[in-house]
């Protein structure tokens, strides 16, 4: 029987995602994009913004529609923080987050006409205190996301995740460690540390830079670590420390700023201010010079006038991050940003607009240092044109002449030229 998988969102979901594809595969099933011929949809959904929500609705009515006799399953933030999934018509299984695992034996049950009933499954997940083990043998991709940690505390006036995921729960770093030794025994470079609070890792005394240090000395086969996200505020000086001593970590941060306003910060309830992240930034380029910084930013939050905006739009240029992912502010029902004033739709979008016009500019200026520069590349697919493409280090999007044999392995290349968008590099022969 087929199982057809749609995932949304963010990392945690694509690691919460192959773990379920995995149980199902070792019971038989044939995991497979979504299509009229599968026997079973899961559907892993997204809840971070409106419209976060509605591609959910979407995706669910696809499937529906797709095969009207197949089992749905629902599953995810969507699934968790909205009611009205409930009420959706065609919807078999519906589970939250916190006891995904669960959901292989229902669909077992389902298919095999041991079950039939509806089944509707939401934890009471702000009291939801144990990591939810889930295991992944394979994965999708050249480089490997691991989830080492779910939940999240900040309770950021904007964000509905808290409500969504729950409080930090932590993956024991025995097993952190276990599961990085398995999967570069099966040949994969890369590792991306993941989790919906990453930087918030914690295992009895053992913190997000003490796994660190652990996996650059515990896992040797190990030619590159990712953080997938982390906030400021944990960027701590060991990690830094670390970051300057051993070049296996990646010479790449996504450090959301959010807000480059004083003002927008407070009200956002976020737990730094503007020179924070400033010194943080600096910290961080004393110890790798190039490294590429990243960040997210929301445009039109509450109180956010023309002057507040100028203030992110002026300090994204000064600090000159390497790309901004832009939002324009999103609100959500049951968070305190909800009942603040609201800016008007085309502010947001004009301030949007702004904002990833300046992103297309630190991103090109950013990679423009590189060209005729060396740095090192792990190939992961082939593209269109007889070229295969992949990432450095500092997470430059790199085309390069195709060679089979060379995809999911570390290479130098010379980064040449810069043409259209694209950056194009040749492989040094060894």
């Amino acid at each position: 029987m087929k199982v057809g998988f749609i995932t949304l969102g963010c990392k945690v979901n694509i690691y919460e995602s192959n773990a379920l594809k995995n149980e199902l595969t070792s019971r038989g099933y044939t995991v497979c994009e979504a299509d009229e011929t599968c026997d079973c949809f899961i559907i892993n959904t997204c809840s971070v913004t409106n419209t976060a929500d509605a591609k959910s609705r979407k995706m669910i009515h696809k499937c529906i529609k797709m095969n009207p006799k197949a089992i749905i399953c629902v599953m995810g933030c969507y699934a968790q923080t909205n009611d009205e999934a409930k009420e959706i018509d065609g919807v078999d299984i519906l589970i939250g987050n916190g006891n995904k695992k669960s959901v292989v034996d229902t669909i077992d049950k389902m298919l095999k006409g041991e079950r039939k009933e509806k089944r509707i499954d939401i934890l009471d997940i702000l009291e939801t205190h144990e990591y939810e083990k889930l295991g992944v043998t394979s994965y999708d991709h050249t480089r490997a996301f691991v989830k080492i940690e779910d939940g999240c505390e900040n309770f950021c006036t904007y964000c509905i995740i808290p409500f969504a995921r729950g409080p930090v729960r932590s993956k024991p770093i025995d097993e952190v460690i276990d599961e990085l030794k398995r999967i570069t025994d099966h040949g994969y470079l890369e590792v991306v540390l993941s989790g919906i609070h990453t930087g918030r890792y914690k295992d009895k005394d053992a913190t997000f830079s003490t796994l660190v240090e652990r996996i650059l000395n515990e896992v040797p086969k190990l030619k590159r670590l990712r953080v997938s996200s982390i906030e400021m505020n944990e960027v701590d000086d060991k990690f830094i420390s670390l970051m300057k001593d051993n070049k296996v970590i990646a010479d790449h941060l996504h450090l959301p700023l959010q807000a480059g306003s004083d003002l927008i910060l407070s009200k956002m309830e976020r737990k730094y201010n503007v020179n924070d992240y400033i010194n943080k930034v600096k910290d961080l380029r004393s110890a790798r010079p190039n490294i590429s910084i990243t960040t997210d930013v929301i445009v039109g939050f509450p109180y956010e006038t023309e002057k507040e905006f100028m203030e992110t739009y002026n300090l994204c240029k000064e600090l000159k991050l390497s790309k901004l992912h832009v939002f324009p502010y999103s609100m959500r029902k049951g968070t305190k940003a909800a009942l603040m004033p609201q800016v008007a739709d085309q502010d947001k979008k004009d301030r949007a607009k702004r904002l990833i016009e300046l992103s297309n500019q630190l991103e090109l200026e950013y990679a423009e240092k590189f060209i005729g520069k060396v740095l090192d590349i792990i190939p992961e697919q082939e593209v269109l044109g007889g070229l295969m493409m992949g990432h450095t280090s500092n997470f430059l999007q790199v085309f390069m002449p195709y060679e089979e044999d060379r995809i999911g392995k570390l290479y130098d290349v010379k980064i040449t030229k810069i043409e259209n968008g694209k950056i194009y590099g040749e492989i040094l022969k060894n």
